[in-house]
């Protein structure tokens, strides 16, 4: 199912999910700010273990390019091949590195990326690519995994009055919570043009009060009855959802997904997309305290008309990404904001009778930048005259990097130590990632 604005039910059913997970009371509201300072001012750089000042991130923006986007059409063109089709490339501010010239803003701030080209993965279906891509696990029956947007927010505290894990127009596959709890799936938002739905009150202060305390003293009352044996009557998830819906509905905090506060300028520079203004909103709910937003443009499966769908898309990528980049470092977030910029897998370096490539994820590219990954810097080759031998596709891949050691680099730069065991609900231990870091990418 595709969302969309016109449909709220869907919306309201989300962030009720979201909200009924929260163990905020209302009597802490009023502490909120000065828990909130303290948080951040906690989070100054702190000292690795030789006493010097740690780059670790704390926040993370996912560019989500669902359907799978073509890594010959994007970040690794390889011109004038049987391969390479009718793309053309451009230089980059990396020196004898060329990209697409579909993606020319892009190039000019390629210096302050890692580009991984050697990305490989096993599985070949877009939903199950894209858990994998996601959780960094492959699907398993017995178990839904937690997202890397979801893990961050698990394995850090905050007291923010807004949402900590956002994901702006994902419907099909949003990141999830998985065995953490719904608490931590992302809370899924429109275009930023939209208001946020069930922020006014319904009616008078006085008669909300009056409903509130109905809630409370009835309600309450009578659904705990019975139900939770070692918590105070009144203390149900009910009356928790009731405080954190009544905290963002007066926060100041939900001003970071207005967008309209940024100048003329600042929009057109993302471009006239949802996708750009997605970007945008990502900044500001990041300078918020925000640890994780996912920011989804679909549309990259090209199995007819390759060269058109791409550059298609790409013309929306390339202000949308570029300005995030430029923006992040001009507010100075980029040193504590890791950006990952990719799809569920690439496209055959084949192109069909149609003029259209399949899916491929036998070595595609994912664009990095942001905390301690190292800038400017190009990881990994694939072939520009790949093997016709299925069995031995991996060798046409120079430095490959798989899925869980890519998700195990991420969440080691956002201090995050990933070798640690969490329980499920049924009490299985489960390692975070099972993947290893990979120290080239790390400046």
């Amino acid at each position: 199912m595709t969302y969309n604005s016109e449909c709220e039910s869907w919306h309201r059913m989300q962030r009720r999910q979201w909200l009924s997970h929260s163990m905020l009371s209302i009597g802490g509201l009023g502490l909120t700010a000065i828990a909130e300072s303290l948080a951040r001012a906690s989070e100054s750089p702190r000292e690795d273990r030789r006493g010097q000042k740690s780059r670790k991130a704390r926040s993370l923006i996912v560019l989500w390019l669902q359907g799978g986007p073509s890594q010959l059409d994007t970040f690794d063109p390889h011109v004038g091949t049987l391969i390479g089709g009718d793309v053309q490339s451009i230089r980059t501010s990396i020196p004898e590195i060329e990209i697409s010239d579909s993606l020319p803003l892009t190039a000019e701030q390629l210096h302050l990326t890692t580009l991984v080209r050697s990305l490989v993965s096993k599985e070949g279906d877009h939903e199950r690519a894209t858990y994998q891509l996601k959780t960094g696990w492959r699907p398993d029956p017995t178990i839904v995994h937690p997202s890397l947007g979801a893990i961050l927010c698990h394995q850090t505290e905050d007291n923010l009055e807004i949402p900590r894990h956002i994901s702006i127009l994902n419907a099909q596959w949003p990141a999830r919570g998985g065995y953490l709890g719904g608490q931590y799936d992302a809370f899924q938002v429109d275009d930023p043009n939209n208001r946020l739905p069930n922020l006014r009150r319904p009616t008078s202060e006085p008669r909300m009060r009056v409903r509130i305390d109905g809630l409370k003293n009835v309600v309450e009352r009578e659904f705990a009855r019975g139900r939770f044996q070692d918590l105070d009557i009144l203390k149900t998830q009910h009356e928790s959802a009731t405080a954190k819906a009544l905290q963002m509905m007066d926060s100041q905090q939900v001003a970071a997904f207005d967008i309209s506060q940024e100048p003329e300028s600042k929009h057109e520079r993302f471009g006239n997309s949802s996708f750009g203004r997605g970007c945008l909103a990502a900044i500001r709910l990041i300078e918020q305290g925000v640890r994780c937003v996912e920011i989804q443009l679909s549309g990259w499966d090209s199995h007819v008309n390759n060269q058109e769908t791409q550059s298609e898309r790409c013309v929306i990528l390339d202000k949308a990404l570029s300005a995030l980049l430029q923006e992040l470092k001009d507010r100075e977030l980029l040193d504590s904001t890791i950006v990952v910029c990719g799809g569920e897998f690439g496209r055959s370096p084949n192109i069909n009778g149609v003029g259209g490539r399949d899916h491929w994820q036998h070595g595609f590219s994912t664009l990095l930048a942001g905390g301690p990954l190292r800038r400017g810097y190009v990881h990994g080759a694939t072939a520009s005259k790949p093997t016709s031998d299925p069995a031995k596709r991996l060798d046409d891949v120079r430095q490959p990097i798989t899925v869980q050691d890519l998700h195990a680099t991420l969440l080691d730069s956002l201090d995050i130590d990933f070798s640690q065991e969490l329980k499920t609900p049924i009490g299985r231990p489960l390692l975070i990632s099972e993947g290893r870091v990979v120290r080239e990418l790390l400046g």
